[in-house]
């Protein structure tokens, strides 16, 4: 293969992306986000370009970008890393002396269950621990396809289940529990809270902190799915070809599961009180939502991805007997996020069941940016905004 072929594709790709990204007019520092973008494709069309060419996986070259640059560690802040049942775990406690119990933090990270690490969210922990004085644990959970689906809920748990059973050692409060993650490790954090509601020998969890949450495989044509679209770093079709990753499967279907061909008619309707355009504020339509015309379920399809309709895998669908249990929840949604709705229904599900929730609303967020929190100039003022937000809810518990 000519040395010239390679960076040709990767920057043909990339320049193709460049001019078929959309960014809508209000969206966070607009040029660096086309910068980082562009250097996402970059990574992905490599990636595909070495596997093919049997030196790394696509994820291999994706992971080892994505991880970052680690921060120093932080003087302010004794830092012990452990594992537990395989699952490493990274715990943040401030060092000065406690003047009573701390609050316990827990954190899943993001990165679609396949990428993301301890490391590349170190800067995230480390600003929570410090801001709101309390023990923080990054847990970092084992990655899909390797560790097959439904392993990181187990890793999640378990870990869960290690922090709680040793809050002495920690200096936590009983009392002040929270769970917490972004993306994908807000899905997780969701189901976690829900799984810990019949474990009677345990604290009671005081609050899920819950930022850009994905929480349902259902419906590809919510609003927020039709705006943004071709709005970085998460464009739509980025959404289900991870879900197939993820779940260790070749995305043949992808096309059908866009047009949400995998879902059964029968569960369409019983779920439309939950996961409808029509329940969106009709303030968040205005921006171009353009109401889709339903499509005819193909049972094929419905085989080959049946997982994403699962409540480990769509909390989003569990019962209101579940839902009217849970704690007090804070959200973050950002609106040029393809998985914004997800949030603004999950909201609504937990406060028509009686359930507090302090929600936040990035104006010109969009999905991915507390990637880029902590990196100076190169991080975005709407995560900023998000995390300032976030320590102050955490701060008043």
């Amino acid at each position: 293969i000519s040395p010239v072929i390679i960076p040709a594709l990767v920057l043909g790709g990339v320049f193709y992306n460049f001019f078929n990204s959309d960014m809508p007019s209000g969206i966070d520092q607009p040029l660096k986000l086309r910068f980082f973008h562009s250097l996402l494709i970059a990574t992905l069309i490599a990636g595909k370009i070495l596997e093919k060419l049997g030196i790394c996986s696509d994820l291999s070259l994706l992971r080892i970008v994505l991880d970052g640059i680690p921060p120093r560690r932080d003087s302010k802040l004794l830092i012990k890393d452990l594992k537990v049942d395989e699952v490493p775990l990274r715990i943040y406690q401030p060092k000065w002396p406690p003047t009573g119990k701390r609050r316990g933090i827990l954190y899943f990270h993001g990165g679609a269950g396949t990428f993301g690490s301890i490391r590349a969210f170190e800067r995230i922990c480390c600003y929570i621990a410090k801001k709101c004085n309390s023990v923080v644990v990054s847990v970092g959970y084992r990655l899909a396809p390797e560790h097959p689906y439904p392993g990181q809920y187990f890793d999640c748990l378990n870990a869960t289940l290690y922090f709680m059973r040793n809050l002495e050692e920690y200096h936590v409060d009983p009392a002040l529990i929270i769970i917490s993650g972004d993306s994908c490790g807000a899905n997780f954090a969701t189901v976690i809270c829900q799984i810990l509601l019949n474990r009677r020998d345990l604290p009671k969890v005081r609050a899920q902190v819950l930022l850009y949450p994905g929480l349902q495989g259902l419906d590809f044509h919510l609003p927020s799915y039709q705006q943004n679209a071709s709005v970085p770093l998460l464009f739509r079709k980025l959404v289900i070809y991870f879900c197939f990753r993820y779940l260790n499967k070749e995305p043949s279907v992808l096309e059908d599961v866009l047009q949400n061909c995998h879902v059964p008619e029968s569960m369409k309707r019983n779920c439309k009180k939950w996961i409808s355009a029509d329940i969106i504020p009709d303030e968040f339509k205005i921006r171009g939502y353009i109401p889709q015309k339903s499509t005819s379920y193909k049972p094929e399809v419905h085989e080959a991805i049946k997982e994403i309709l699962t409540i480990t895998f769509s909390p989003l669908l569990a019962e209101d007997s579940i839902i009217c249990q849970l704690p007090e929840s804070y959200i973050v949604t950002c609106e040029f996020d393809v998985l914004r709705d997800d949030g603004l229904l999950y909201k609504k599900r937990l406060e028509d069941n009686g359930v507090q929730v302090t929600w936040y609303h990035s104006e010109s967020g969009f999905h991915g940016n507390l990637a880029f929190f902590g990196y100076g100039i190169f991080s975005f003022l709407s995560a900023k905004k998000i995390m300032h937000n976030t320590v102050n809810y955490i701060n008043s518990l």
